[in-house]
């Protein structure tokens, strides 16, 4: 069975994420899995929510193109091999795979960002009271 995955595009400039986020907060849509990719312009935001719908239409009020795309989700085992077992069966099934983007945790989500100073970013973020994981930390969630 797949799940339809929303799309929104982005123009790539300060606070649109932050924007399309907030419309989705205000309208009770809670993120369970997020994926940006970008280019020079513009970026795609590939969400799995609880209410694909009311997400949809609440970007689509807030003048953001979202569309819907069908996605499989699987459950992968959280030890060594886990995800290379799943993968043989795409493989075997002559399954391309054009994406990918995970969500995990034992009792937290955890997204991972790629910023254009990570340095500054961290320090900047640490200021405000959040602290970001080290590798060590990463390995124990």
């Amino acid at each position: 069975m797949s799940v339809n995955q929303v799309s929104v595009f982005l123009e790539n400039k300060p606070g649109t994420l932050n924007h399309m986020t907030e419309v989705l907060a205000n309208g009770g849509i809670n993120i369970r899995a997020m994926s940006l990719a970008d280019t020079k312009d513009f970026g795609i935001a590939r969400l799995i929510v609880n209410d694909v719908y009311e997400a949809t239409n609440v970007l689509k009020d807030a003048n953001f193109v979202a569309t819907f795309t069908p996605v499989l989700v699987y459950t992968v085992s959280d030890e060594t091999g886990g995800l290379n077992d799943l993968l043989k069966f795409f493989t075997e099934s002559d399954v391309n795979i054009e994406y990918m983007y995970a969500f995990a945790g034992k009792t937290r989500a955890y997204m991972i960002f790629r910023v254009s100073d990570t340095k500054t970013a961290e320090k900047t973020l640490a200021a405000k009271g959040l602290k970001s994981l080290s590798q060590e930390e990463i390995a124990e969630v």
